[in-house]
Formats: C-alpha cells, structure tokens, sequence
C-alpha cells in the first residue's frame, strides 16, 4: 500500500511542476520585438488572465473522484470475480478496489488537460491583440 501512495504522491508532484506556455509563430511583429519582449508580454497576458479569473488549472476535483471511484468499482468487481474463482471473493474485492481507485486516479492525473481551455484562450486572445500569432501550447 505504502508503494501505491508513493507513486500517486510523486505523480502529483511531477504535475504540479508541469508547466506550459504558448508557442508564438516567428511573424513580422515577434521579429521585431523579439524573444525577450515576447516572454515579457506572455508573462503580461498570463497575469491578466489570471486576475481576470481565468484559471490556469481548473476545476477538476470532481473528475478526480469521479474516475477514482469508477476505478475502485471496476477493480473491485474483478477482484471479487477473481477471489471467487480462488476461493477468497472478500480480499479479492478489497483488492481490486484499492488497485482500480489508484489507477482511476492516475489516469485521470495523466490524461487531464494541463490547463483550461478558457485560460488558453484568454491568453491567445490577449497575444493576438499584440501582434503575435500563437500556433499552440507547450
């Protein structure tokens, strides 16, 4: 068990650092500022974004449960299914609970957007009233 909170714990951290940012096409406006006053003003559209109450990562708490607890049942309904055909349908269910809520949640922490779509947006709307042409995200 102790392996288990282990992983989760340092694939909440691996997370929490992931950090993304636009992707700026080099057009006329980006190669006349430049690079540094490119950074400087997607530094500008993040802040505005985020006072402007955009969150950069969401609210996803309730997605979290929700595949967590989808895996717990999946996980437990096998397991129960396999302690039965072994004789131990109890500690199969338990099991197979505990390993299909982690796997529930790790899914969730890997596949889930890294920001939300109206942060993105707002930025690139913002960039794009600047004169630079965002082409995506990373």
């Amino acid at each position: 068990m102790f392996k288990i909170l282990l992983a989760v714990v340092i694939a909440l951290a691996i997370e929490g650092c992931a950090s993304t940012r636009p992707v700026l096409y080099p057009n006329e406006h980006f190669n006349t500022v430049g690079a540094e006053a490119a950074e400087r003003d997607i530094e500008s559209c993040i802040e505005l974004a985020e006072s402007a109450g955009a969150d950069a990562e969401g609210n996803d708490a309730g997605q979290a449960a929700a595949s967590t607890a989808g895996g717990a049942a999946v996980g437990a309904a096998s397991g129960a299914v396999g302690g039965a055909i072994a004789g131990a349908a109890g500690s199969g269910s338990a099991i197979g609970a505990a390993s299909g809520a982690t796997a529930g949640l790790l899914y969730w922490i890997f596949s889930k957007p890294e920001r939300s779509p109206a942060f993105e947006n707002f930025v690139n709307r913002c960039l794009q009233e600047r004169g630079y042409e965002p082409v995506g995200w990373d």
